[in-house]
């Protein structure tokens, strides 16, 4: 048996969305040096401001501009910052209650260490030298003497006036890293890819064949250990026609994504149909697959010129 495999891998994809009007103005506020929240109908300050009363559901748009300066309500020393955040020393997360608000917002604050921290001291927004209308434009609070900035300017309800126009979306990077542990009875499976079989594990209660293989039945929640090798060939069960093109994916577009039921599997696994126009794809259509050069999963599944499957046979595994 192969040992237990381990990967390092990363899940990383850009978030983009619009804004709405109190959003909008929050970003172009910060923009240009302005930190704005909204009142509520019994006269709450929120910041960060929201599009609706958390109380009553009702819509809000009062914009309020509120002081640069604040009090910390409570907070944690990172001792070890990540890639991407806000320092790169050791810092505190913090909640800071802006002047002239009634909620807390959080930020880092860039202090010494933790003794320099504690619930109550006052703050005050480090402007960064760049800014693009994002929260980051906050570039951390610092600690600051007791009295408040500054008072805020008068604020009409709307935008904060900026050549450039107000802010309308923002594009937010989201990244996961994590190491990979598949287990025994993946790894099993993958090693055998390796050799181009595919390979999956008997329920001994259902007897139903699980590819890829989960080291327990779902169903019955006994462990499997009999291995099965299914395939290669199988029918497609399911399918759908995608029209969007992805990100760094050299697939041209419109192609095929279909669920797959291997001959001996018990269930259907999901792959890349190719070697076909994608309005020729049909259920019961039978495939094979196809492995590049070094390659550990098959690229993509084409047809092998058989008869089309009865539906019968793959009814149950839809």
């Amino acid at each position: 048996m192969p040992d237990v495999l381990r990967a390092p891998l990363v899940v990383e994809f850009p978030f983009t969305r619009s804004l709405g009007p109190v959003q909008s103005a929050f970003l172009t506020g910060l923009r240009e040096r302005t930190v704005l929240g909204v009142r509520t109908g019994d006269g709450t300050v929120l910041v960060p401001p929201v599009e609706y009363d958390p109380v009553t559901a009702e819509e809000i748009r009062d914009l309020v501009e509120v002081h640069a300066t604040g009090t910390v309500t409570t907070w944690a020393w990172n001792p070890h910052p990540r890639r991407q955040q806000p320092l790169a020393t050791p810092f505190a997360w913090v909640l800071v209650r802006l002047d002239g608000a009634d909620t807390a917002l959080l930020h880092v604050l860039d202090a010494p260490g933790p003794e320099a921290v504690h619930t109550g001291m006052r703050v005050r927004v480090r402007w960064a030298a760049e800014r693009s209308g994002a929260i980051t434009d906050i570039a951390c609070f610092e600690p600051y003497g007791s009295e408040p900035d500054a008072a805020p300017r008068a604020h009409s309800g709307t935008f904060p006036e900026s050549a450039a126009g107000p802010v309308t979306g923002i594009v937010a990077p989201a990244r996961l890293d994590y190491t990979y542990t598949p287990g025994r009875a993946q790894s099993d499976h993958l090693a055998a890819l390796t050799e181009h079989r595919i390979v999956g594990e008997r329920c001994p209660s259902c007897r139903k064949v699980y590819v890829p293989p989960r080291g327990a039945c779902p169903t019955c929640g006994v462990a499997t250990g009999e291995q099965v090798e299914v395939g290669p060939r199988g029918t497609v069960t399911t399918f759908c026609v995608v029209n969007i093109k992805a990100k760094n994916l050299d697939i041209e577009v419109p192609y095929v994504y279909a669920h797959i039921a291997l001959d001996g599997a018990g269930l259907a696994l999901h792959g890349r149909i190719g070697g076909i126009l994608y309005d020729r794809v049909r259920m019961g259509l039978r495939v094979e697959p196809v492995w590049r050069e070094g390659a550990r999963h098959p690229d993509h599944y084409r047809p092998t010129g058989e008869p089309d499957a009865d539906y019968d046979t793959y009814r149950e595994l839809l």
